[in-house]
């Protein structure tokens, strides 16, 4: 299961940042959100999402090694192994790690899909594709 975004449909109403959030820290907070919506200006109504696409680059730049992946193959932030050095920030080729002042470590999208279930345009949805496919795609998105 992957992350799937249709940036045609995305309206700019940064629900997902809010749910993310809500589910990963318990509160409306959007930065600190594990995905990020960009702007095009001046292009009215032009709005970008960006989700991770478990690529794995933060886990190999971690020198900590506190990235791996989970039980459902997504990587994940151990708490306990990071150090907050930021390596695995600049390395997403998304833009999707971020760290955040009030935090002690980085944040990564844990694939909980709640931005899935709530994006009322379908510009963020559950994908099955296999995760070889699901990267190229979502890399040849990005670059669009």
């Amino acid at each position: 299961m992957r992350i799937k975004v249709n940036r045609s449909k995305c309206t700019g109403c940064r629900l997902c940042l809010q749910i993310c959030a809500i589910e990963n820290f318990g509160e409306i907070n959007p930065k600190k959100a594990a995905l990020r919506i960009e702007a095009k200006f001046p292009d009215p109504g032009q709005y970008r999402p960006f989700v991770c696409t478990q690529c794995g680059k933060c886990a190999e730049a971690c020198p900590e090694g506190a990235i791996s992946r989970n039980d459902i193959g997504a990587y994940i932030v151990d708490k306990a192994l990071c150090t907050n050095c930021g390596a695995c920030v600049p390395v997403c080729p998304v833009g999707v790690v971020f760290q955040h002042p009030e935090l002690d470590q980085v944040i990564i999208c844990a694939f909980c899909m709640k931005c899935t279930e709530l994006c009322n345009t379908g510009a963020i949805v559950k994908w099955d594709k296999a995760p070889a496919a699901a990267e190229a795609e979502a890399g040849a998105e990005a670059e669009a």
